[in-house]
């Protein structure tokens, strides 16, 4: 039934489609009466033609990666352009325990697999490790120090090869952290690559992909690109199954695990063996998802496996550290003086704020392979930019019966919103008119709010030590000319007893101000100045640089001190290296009766003003 137009994909409108045609083109006179029995055809056609249309826009939306919405068809468009999937990542701890024993072998081997059991939201995990671990027995004593052990079950499957038959190489387990596999051909162990760059046709080299249901197949050489595996060899392929991030937050162990002697004969211990925690499980993560694959496949595919521009460093380091939230990568002509042939990278892990020496070390040297030649890369650690707001809610209480239960709607509706995509990562955005909006929609009872915004960093201290410090927030300064626009919490330094704070002291034909230490009086917002000038506020570029002063102690823990600053803009953005953070635990919802809209004051005289700016306390 041929239609010079037909673009339609509703059933209603399909029908009528079918009926005009007949109209113009047909003798036929009931096609237009329901109760006829050709009414019944037309109904069946359109619902045919409706179900065809609909599958075959699906499969088309299938086709592409960007439409893609199954698993399945993802990672397959993936795989044409050459992109591997993250796998859940096992939670890693470390560990020391003795074994005290009775054996006389020079040697003492801790068998891969099983090794302590950890606990963990009142539960209990295993923890293994993937490859067997050998140390010297001392004095009937063998030591085992700073072994990572990784959350999950170790398992371990062997094939043999037969190149009669259209063999795959396939791991039936899903929840595989695939950088535990090890692949021993025959007594070689092969090594994992993840591009084809350097290989030659006697690499003893594996690759995989994942396939459905989350499971993993190992590819090998076929001659001339890797290895090529000789019919009636043996393959052994061992890997861990694991829970992700279940696991991660795990500190107390007990051992487990099994341990031979040079002979291979199995060496118990003497006495009850504990467990020293080096560092807790962490690192755990969940498999890469549908959204994040769209994202990193194609960027990859365009960095060609080199790092070049910042799209690049971003993808790669997504690869070579799979514990990678969010990345920021400044070249070095962007920094204030310029550093050429630099590149500084920050990383947010998944978990915590921070990454050890040892992985920044490692994510370099894994860096090496992909960068050009005379640019060094530099990992900085990661700066928190926290966004915090005062806000007053107005309300009608004529439509709640407990505030208690709408303020705390509010602050959860603002937790949802802090962990949307425009905040919680480098380039980051807080938008005051979004978060006015979240607040007047949580409930019909809500009237209005007058919101105010503040930032801070956090300044770590070096106890008991001349340093100087500097803290750059990225974001202007609201500059009042009487001050108050800079505050801190207490702090005490080494040649004064009492609790002191950091002001600032504006300049009214300058952008830059003066920064002071000062310490209250009795009189309310009085203080005494310690220290006239301790260093400089910058309004204008958003920096404050603290000069050599001596701290001794600080009113929070671990040496930190709380700076707090205005923005210019109600609207902050966090800039180059900086991680804008919306942190609602720091921030304050004060209810405030609507007198007007409740109807307890029509003419409004003693309606509850609140300000929309900035307060002149002394502290923070």
């Amino acid at each position: 039934m041929p239609f010079t137009k037909f673009t339609n994909l509703d059933f209603d409108q399909i029908k009528t489609s079918i009926k005009d045609y007949l109209r113009s083109n047909s003798t036929f006179t009931d096609f237009d009466f329901e109760g006829s029995n050709f009414s019944v055809l037309i109904d069946t056609l359109a619902y045919n033609t409706y179900i065809t249309a609909f599958n075959s826009n699906m499969v088309v939306n299938e086709s592409f990666l960007d439409s893609a919405t199954l698993r399945e068809n993802v990672i397959s468009l993936a795989r044409n352009i050459g992109y591997v999937p993250r796998s859940k990542s096992a939670a890693k701890a470390s560990v020391s325990f003795e074994i005290p024993n009775t054996s006389t072998s020079a040697q003492i081997t801790l068998k891969a697999g099983l090794v302590c059991v950890g606990a963990v939201s009142n539960s209990s995990l295993v923890f293994s490790i993937p490859e067997d671990i050998t140390v010297t027995n001392s004095g009937g004593v063998a030591k085992f120090t700073n072994i990572e052990v990784c959350e999950g079950l170790y398992l371990s499957k062997k094939y043999t090869m037969n190149d009669s038959l259209d063999q795959r190489f396939i791991l039936n387990n899903s929840d595989v952290d695939t950088s535990t596999i090890v692949v021993k051909v025959g007594t070689r162990e092969y090594k994992r690559v993840d591009n084809i760059m350097n290989i030659d046709k006697n690499s003893e080299i594996y690759l995989i992909q994942e396939i459905s249901d989350e499971r993993y197949e190992i590819l090998f050489g076929d001659g001339i690109i890797g290895k090529k595996i000789e019919s009636g060899t043996e393959i052994t392929v061992s890997y861990i199954t694991t829970n992700g991030s279940d696991a991660n937050g795990s500190a107390f162990f007990s051992y487990s695990g099994t341990t031979t002697d040079s002979d291979g004969l199995n060496v118990n211990p003497d006495s009850t063996v504990s467990v020293t925690t080096v560092s807790p499980a962490a690192g755990g993560s969940e498999i890469e998802t549908v959204e994040s694959i769209k994202y990193f496949a194609p960027r990859l595919y365009s960095s060609q496996y080199r790092a070049v521009t910042a799209r690049d460093y971003e993808a790669i380091i997504q690869n070579v550290y799979p514990n990678t939230e969010s990345v920021s990568v400044i070249g070095g002509e962007e920094l204030d003086p310029p550093q050429f042939g630099k590149v500084i990278l920050s990383i947010k892990p998944k978990n915590g704020t921070s990454i050890s020496d040892f992985t920044k070390t490692q994510i370099l040297n894994d860096l090496k392979q992909y960068a050009v030649s005379g640019i060094n890369q530099e990992i900085i650690d990661l700066k928190l930019l926290y966004v915090e707001i005062d806000s007053d809610v107005y309300y009608d209480s004529s439509k709640i019966s407990k505030v208690s239960e709408l303020k705390s709607q509010i602050m959860g509706s603002l937790e949802k919103y802090s962990q949307s995509i425009d905040l919680n990562k480098f380039g980051g955005r807080f938008k005051y008119s979004k978060t006015q909006q979240v607040i007047d929609n949580v409930d019909r009872a809500i009237t209005s709010n007058i919101t105010r915004v503040k930032m801070r960093r956090n300044m770590k201290c070096v106890l008991n030590t001349f340093a100087q410090y500097e803290l750059c927030f990225g974001n202007r300064f609201h500059k009042r000319i009487d001050g108050y626009n800079i505050k801190s919490t207490g702090f005490k330094v080494a040649d004064d007893t009492d609790t002191v704070f950091f002001v600032d002291v504006p300049s009214a034909n300058s952008n830059i101000g003066i920064l002071s230490i000062v310490k209250p009086t009795s009189q309310t917002n009085k203080f005494e100045v310690v220290k006239k000038s301790v260093g400089t506020v910058d309004y204008l570029k958003g920096e404050i640089i603290v000069n050599t002063v001596n701290i001794v102690s600080t009113d929070l823990p671990e040496g930190v001190i709380e700076i707090q600053a205005f923005p210019e803009s109600n609207d902050v953005i966090g800039l180059k290296d900086l991680y804008l953070v919306f942190d609602i635990s720091k921030s304050t919802i004060n209810m405030v009766k609507d007198t007007i809209t409740s109807g307890e004051q029509i003419s409004g005289v003693n309606f509850p003003v609140r300000s929309s700016y900035s307060n002149g306390k002394l502290t923070r």
